[in-house]
């Protein structure tokens, strides 16, 4: 998949399930612990530490967009993020967007799929185009909404160097 190609899927994909059951998502909700590292695929490290982390630059950025729209900022749900991982490995791997929404016990998800990286240059790039949707958008919607309180942010690099990411929202 060209950059271009991996843009024009990443604006187009967009999942968001909303339910007010969450009985069915018990026991889905991956743990990891709140520090450490989490594996990528190609089993390079990736620090979840609150400063300097991929993800905790995910969760700053958006909460940036939401801070300039007057909104609360995401709780960082660092508890799912070896979870998240995980989905952005499967998605990768089987080249499909949202393939593994929902294990996490996430409500919503937005995807990064196969962009170049690295993840600390791509992810800034990708959620500023899912914001440029404007409201509607799927994307910008889930960013921006005052339903979720939590974000997630996971990660993996494949073989060829593209990067998948998902942002979960709970």
């Amino acid at each position: 998949m060209t950059s271009s190609s991996a843009f024009v899927v990443g604006c187009a994909c967009v999942l968001v399930a909303c339910t007010s059951d969450t009985s069915s998502l018990a026991g889905r909700d991956g743990t990891s612990s709140s520090g450490g590292e989490r594996a990528g695929e190609t089993g390079e490290a990736a620090t979840t530490s609150s400063d300097g982390s991929t993800a905790d630059l995910c969760v700053s950025t958006i909460n940036e967009y939401r801070r300039a729209k007057g909104l609360a900022p995401y709780v960082r749900w660092a508890e799912a993020e070896t979870c998240s991982d995980g989905q952005a490995k499967s998605d990768g791997q089987t080249s499909s967007a949202h393939g593994a929404f929902g294990r996490c016990g996430e409500l919503a998800q937005n995807e990064c799929p196969g962009w170049p990286g690295p993840p600390e240059q791509m992810i800034p790039k990708c959620l500023a185009a899912m914001m440029d949707e404007g409201p509607g958008g799927g994307h910008h919607d889930a960013m921006m909404s005052r339903r979720y309180t939590k974000v997630a942010c996971g990660f993996a690099t494949t073989a060829r160097g593209a990067v998948w990411s998902v942002q979960n929202f709970k």
